[in-house]
């Protein structure tokens, strides 16, 4: 297969939720994920095995090296089970997308999940104040019971990637199936803390987990604490020693719309 979950440690799971948070556009929904997954304290149950990762691996602080992954999470919050999707990477192509995706669907029906939830960004010229964010699903019925009603067609574009495809997939096994993307700035290094709040907050009023948000809030000050340090060395830079790189770089403008997502 070229997709297989190798079990870590065995659970027992009647009823489940299914939350997926992938790299995507300003690692909001992965940010989202990673965040839950550390506060909760969720286990690793399964790992996602693949010829189909990419052909590379990281370096990490010690100066070993790891290979890409991607992981399944587990924690039994109250009555609720959950089911948390990060990891390193998206499936490279769009068969590898569809593979995965299917996966991911078989574990939902042998761990009888009731509803998936996809995460992701919008790109933004630049990083909004407060973020917007976006509602949509497979069924008016999950729509419905995340109280958004609003017509996005023609306002966002195609979601790309897994937040978008297995919430399309889901309805082939009648599980209801919910998009949330919040707006983050469009830029390749950009981290959308901002985005990702807003939607662990929608999150937490809707599923009551008992996330502790005010550690997100730190990291956020801690951000624009840094932002603004690097603006103040901006400013102190001769533009003219770098006038010549205006030829070659585009403009962030021309580069990142609200057409891309994920």
């Amino acid at each position: 297969m070229p997709w297989t979950l190798k079990t870590i440690k065995k659970i027992n799971s009647k009823k489940s939720i299914l939350i997926e948070g992938l790299p995507g556009m300003g690692n909001v929904g992965k940010i989202a994920v990673d965040f839950i997954i550390d506060d909760l304290k969720a286990e690793k149950v399964f790992d996602v095995l693949s010829p189909k990762l990419p052909n590379c691996v990281f370096v990490n602080e010690d100066n070993l090296i790891e290979l890409p992954s991607i992981s399944v999470y587990y924690k039994k919050v109250k009555d609720k089970s959950i089911f948390l999707i990060s990891g390193d990477t998206q499936p490279l192509d769009e068969t590898s997308c569809y593979e995965f995706c299917n996966e991911v669907l078989k574990l939902c029906k042998k761990y009888n999940c009731k509803e998936i939830i996809t995460l992701g960004g919008v790109g933004m010229q630049k990083e909004p104040a407060k973020p917007k964010v976006y509602f949509s699903g497979n069924g008016k019925e999950i729509i419905k019971r995340y109280n958004h009603s609003k017509n996005l067609n023609g306002l966002v574009g195609p979601i790309v990637g897994v937040s978008g495809l297995l919430v399309g997939l889901a309805n082939n096994v009648n599980i209801p199936a919910v998009n949330i993307m919040a707006e983050t700035f469009g830029h390749p290094n950009h981290m959308g803390l901002k985005g990702a709040k807003e939607i662990l907050n929608i999150l937490e009023t809707k599923l009551k987990l008992g996330l502790d948000l005010k550690k997100l809030n730190k990291e956020i000050n801690k951000l624009q604490k840094d932002m603004f340090n690097i603006e103040d060395i901006n400013e102190n830079i001769n533009m003219e020693d770098i006038e010549d790189l205006n030829d070659i770089q585009e403009k962030p403008e021309d580069k990142w719309d609200k057409s891309y997502m994920g």
